[in-house]
């Protein structure tokens, strides 16, 4: 019974505490699923009640547990529109961002809950030590049943899996929507289809020699453009990734009564390429941006599994190519900067792989000024670091920016704002956003002045991550999902001879681009992604732009089916396969 209602609690959390859609999905519409996910449930608990030797503490541990995973699940809902997926718990020892988004006294009680349940079970423990021969035998074949069922339920993507199976029969599974996927199959169901698996499939026609046809193509494309950049100084590169910038005015029932980024517009207007960035998320999914715009992979090619590579995927290679690897080997210092702690999504480790020389945090940067008492250090303060390392360098250099300045929570951040809506009810969370980023323009543009006096030419690639999750449903629900998933970006140039495109983008095309303009040499992955740009500029899992319109389907010429299905073919080699492609990671003289 406690573990049916347990199931029956993270459906309530799945379907915003709706007790109708609850109640139908377990009794009704989905009872097959329903009990396959209390099976799974009754096997964590089991191992809770064995592992302890008491059913009392057992289950308190397990309710404790579950308790808080579905009103976590209940709150990424809200922010972010997309439910827990098991890499999440991995972000339970994340204390200090965990504390900065629940707030200090949910927190405090969160920790109190949870040490209690582990002094109950050391307590448990150590009594179980008086049960009888009889209890620990039973106790032992407890444990063994549900470690074995629980490690076979972890293997729920393998081929042949029978729990999959059991689960195929009614399952309705949405690789394209995870949001959806759970409302299909269950919490349980959409939890369970998210455990480990591999990044990509194999697609169609992958051999060594499909892959060496490519790369030599492509190798031969990128030796040509490079062979008038020989001999030009290589400019720095400065990539600058801004938590949730984008422009509130843009979307549907929002208005403000002033735009929050003027000074951005201007510094847009100067730029070689400015526009819309395509997000794969709303609200959230930083780290999954970041990865595209470093490696220059798109997130639509990989698995819906694969969440989040840089904790599922990248801490598991030594190294992997990128933007990093290819300016090292053009003699380039690379610098990596995250006004926070190095543990979040695994950037210390990552950072090592993708092969950056430093990497700065909240500790080890110069310059730590707050705008707030509730605040983080300033976009301002990390500007002025990345200024101190190209004026330092007697080389080129390549900084990567994390900003944190304009982080969640904002309804605490400011006392006053200058910025008001006036098309909806008043919220001050939406207000100290206006301000926050208001703040960020106005420090892009000081950044900006600065970097036009360095004497070594500068290329500022600047973009928002994704939309806060601070507007109301109506409004988001009034809006098509493209305008939620669209931020801000630039692409500067201080020898820019004024030539200026105004252009939809996707952030994995940022650096081929720069290869293309600038004496930043080329790799034959450069010169691919920059033909793949021309006919798709932004795309990700059913958005794509195509001849400047919003499409949810995609179709292909011939040539242009090859070369996309090309790019999917060495995404594959480079995340999944044999690796036949590292030259087409290198830069061709």
């Amino acid at each position: 019974m406690i573990v049916y209602a347990s199931n029956f609690y993270l459906q309530l959390s799945q379907n915003t505490w709706n007790l109708s859609l609850a109640w139908k999905f377990a009794m009704e519409w989905h009872v097959e699923k329903f009990l396959l996910g209390t099976l799974v449930l009754l096997l964590l608990d089991t191992f809770l009640i064995s592992l302890s030797g008491s059913f009392l503490i057992g289950n308190i541990i397990y309710v404790i547990s579950i308790g808080i995973l579905g009103i976590a699940n209940n709150q990424k809902m809200l922010l972010r529109m997309e439910p827990i997926y098991p890499d999440d718990l991995k972000m339970i020892f994340e204390f200090t961002m965990m504390k900065d988004i629940v707030g200090t006294t949910y927190f405090i009680l969160a920790l109190i809950l949870i040490g209690l349940a582990l002094l109950g079970l050391l307590f448990a423990i150590y009594r179980s030590i008086r049960l009888t021969k009889r209890q620990q035998i039973i106790r032992l074949f407890c444990f063994l049943i549900s470690v074995s069922g629980l490690f076979y339920a972890s293997l729920f993507n393998q081929p042949n899996n029978l729990l999959r199976k059991a689960y195929n029969k009614t399952a309705l599974w949405i690789p394209y929507s995870q949001k959806m996927n759970y409302y299909n199959t269950g919490f349980m169901g959409g939890f369970l289809y998210n455990l480990k698996v591999e990044a990509m499939d194999e697609p169609k026609n992958y051999s060594k020699e499909e892959i060496d046809n490519i790369v030599s193509k492509y190798n031969k494309l990128a030796k040509s453009k490079n062979a008038t950049k020989k001999y030009q100084d290589k400019p720095n590169v400065v990539f600058v990734m801004s938590e949730s910038f984008s422009d509130p005015d843009k979307l549907d029932g929002i208005k403000l009564n002033k735009s929050p980024i003027t000074d951005f517009r201007e510094v847009a207007r100067q730029s070689v390429y400015s526009g819309e960035m395509l997000s794969q998320n709303y609200g959230g999914g930083t780290a999954n941006i970041e990865f595209e715009a470093l490696t220059g992979i798109s997130m639509a090619l990989l698995n819906p599994q694969m969440t989040t590579p840089y904790t599922m995927m990248l801490p598991k290679k030594t190294e992997f190519p990128s933007i990093v690897s290819s300016l090292e080997q053009q003699d380039y210092q690379t610098v990596a900067i995250h006004p926070y702690n190095t543990s979040m999504y695994k950037r210390k480790d990552v950072y090592n792989v993708l092969g950056f020389n430093q990497f700065l945090d909240e500790n080890t940067m110069t310059h730590k000024d707050k705008l707030s008492n509730n605040g983080y250090i300033s976009d301002e303060s990390a500007f002025n670091d990345v200024l101190d390392i190209m004026k330092d360098s007697d080389k080129a250099s390549f900084v990567h920016l994390v900003t944190m300045q304009t982080h969640m929570p904002y309804n605490n951040k400011y006392t006053n704002s200058p910025y008001t809506l006036t098309t909806s009810t008043s919220s001050t969370s939406i207000d100290n956003y206006a301000l926050d980023i208001s703040y960020t323009s106005k420090a892009l543009k000081q950044f900006i002045d600065e970097v036009n006096k360095l004497d070594r030419q500068t290329i500022v690639v600047f973009w928002g991550d994704h939309l806060p999750s601070i507007y109301p449903d109506d409004i988001v629900e009034k809006n098509n999902p493209f305008t939620t998933h669209l931020t801000e970006y630039l692409i500067y140039d201080t020898l820019s001879k004024g030539i200026h495109h105004q252009e939809v983008m996707s952030p994995f095309y940022f650096s081929s681009l720069i290869t293309d303009f600038s004496s930043v040499e080329q790799t034959g992955f450069n010169a691919m992604l920059l033909e793949l740009q021309k006919i798709l500029p932004a795309f990700e899992k059913q958005m794509y732009y195509v001849n400047g319109k919003w499409e949810k389907e995609v179709s292909f010429t011939k040539e242009e089916r090859e070369l996309y299905e090309a790019y999917q073919l060495i995404v594959y080699d480079l995340v999944s396969g044999e690796n036949y492609s590292k030259k087409m990671f290198e830069v061709q003289s």
